[in-house]
């Protein structure tokens, strides 16, 4: 079982950046696709950002690719650090319209890995495991 534990949710200001951590527990991290998904309330679950390698599981190095929803796109980034087990959501200029529940994801399978079908990266159903989510609130 793979646990994700996210963490650096809180409350910030208009403009303010913030950096959001998952934690990942629990089988072979880095051959794991990660994403973030974000929750309003009212709203469903949208697509943030994820992380992935194209390569063989057995590299020792792999090529990482990312994708970031275009709502997000030139102010979010996503990276990881192989050696922590940790995938970062990194976050600037921040908005009203980014309060949400930040949801960490992983999908073990290798379904992004593959790319199919296109933009899986994207899919809620593409992930196999949630962590319970970190609430960011934007005031303006």
């Amino acid at each position: 079982q793979v646990e994700l534990r996210e963490s650096g949710g809180g409350l910030v200001q208009a403009g303010d950046s913030r950096s959001l951590s998952c934690l990942v527990s629990g089988g072979s991290f880095s051959n794991y696709g990660m994403g973030w998904f974000r929750q309003a309330p009212g709203k469903e679950r949208e697509f943030v950002a994820a992380s992935w390698s194209t390569g063989p599981t057995w590299k020792t190095e792999n090529t990482w690719q990312t994708y970031v929803a275009g709502a997000v796109k030139g102010r979010f980034t996503t990276s990881r650090d192989n050696a922590k087990n940790t995938v970062l959501l990194e976050m600037t200029n921040l908005q009203p319209e980014d309060s949400a529940l930040y949801y960490c994801a992983a999908d073990v399978e290798g379904r992004l890995r593959r790319g199919q079908p296109a933009g899986v990266m994207t899919l809620k159903m593409a992930y196999d495991y949630w962590g319970q989510g970190t609430r960011i609130i934007v005031s303006s």
